[in-house]
């Protein structure tokens, strides 16, 4: 894994950016600790301990249905999830392309824009895995913290991962982002699209939810797929979700180098996911919904 700086200059020190604003709750500016960080993970990682033994439950001897039908989950939840620890890993193995000023997040947007143009003379429609990162106020009655870093890959070789809070959405980013023949890919992704344009009035446009068209394609009941879950499901890799990184400072004067590999590999995982789901046919819905109870399954 490779990272390059689109700025030039490679920070010796990572330092926080703390924006200035009405503080209606103390400390809400302020990076969360180590110490909070541990009990947030700690918390939620307990929860979804919960989650998985009812899950569980639900798939191995869930009550009997009439009609003699068992509410079941596929066999391959169960077992992959009490594997979790021994899948493999997914990673992002090739080039990760970091700006973060104005300037420099405009001249990687262009040297994509050039490239996204080059592979429309060969397809009809370009896919780009696309994500988005924010810092997490957990505070009630805080909005949520404006979008900081819009990562954006279209290959095995390239992720771009852009500092948005310092450089704003220059012109060629705009354009990728409204380009209508570019369709972005992503988990939860209308909840992204939404955040976009309300921080920064722009328009994504053209998009898919991976979540949705898993369900299109998965001979399964429905659930609301996560990124993670669908990365042991349909290639038996863990997508790892360290919470020091996920709930870190995404507003930093300069991402560290594993904040930079964690952005890079979720839009990398939509990307590919893409390419797996698109592979398999559709499935037959119908027999699916009439034998089986509609589960809606929050997986990490």
């Amino acid at each position: 894994m490779e990272i390059a700086n689109a700025d030039g200059d490679a920070p010796s020190i990572v330092a926080d950016a703390r924006s200035i604003g009405a503080e209606s709750v103390p400390g809400w500016d302020q990076p969360f600790t180590d110490q909070e960080l541990d009990g947030i993970e700690a918390a939620i990682e307990a929860v979804i301990s919960r989650k998985r033994r009812s899950v569980s439950g639900a798939g191995n001897g869930g009550e009997d249905r009439p009609g003699g039908h068992r509410r079941r989950l596929p066999g391959s939840f169960s077992s992959q999830q009490s594997m979790r620890v021994k899948l493999p890993v997914m990673t992002f193995r090739g080039q990760i392309m970091y700006s973060r000023s104005a300037t420099g997040v405009e001249r990687a947007a262009a040297e994509l824009l050039k490239k996204i143009d080059a592979m429309k003379s060969v397809m009809d429609q370009v896919i780009v895995g696309f994500d988005i990162e924010y810092r997490p106020t957990f505070q009630r009655g805080v909005p949520p913290r404006k979008t900081a870093v819009m990562q954006i890959c279209g290959d095995n070789d390239h992720c771009h991962v852009m500092h948005v809070i310092h450089s704003g959405v220059p012109p060629s980013l705009k354009l990728i982002l409204e380009d209508t023949t570019v369709l972005k890919v992503g988990v939860g992704i209308a909840g992204d699209v939404s955040k976009v344009l309300k921080d920064y009035s722009v328009s994504v446009n053209a998009f898919q939810d991976l979540s949705e068209l898993a369900n299109q394609k998965l001979a399964l009941p429905r659930y609301r797929w996560s990124l993670a879950s669908l990365s042991e499901v349909l290639i038996n890799k863990q997508l790892q979700k360290i919470m020091k990184i996920r709930c870190g400072n995404w507003e930093a004067v300069f991402l560290s180098e594993e904040q930079q590999f964690y952005a890079a590999t979720d839009a990398f995982a939509s990307w590919h996911l893409y390419q797996v789901l698109k592979s398999l046919p559709d499935a037959q819905r119908n027999n699916i919904e009439n034998s089986e109870e509609k589960l809606t399954v929050a997986l990490p």
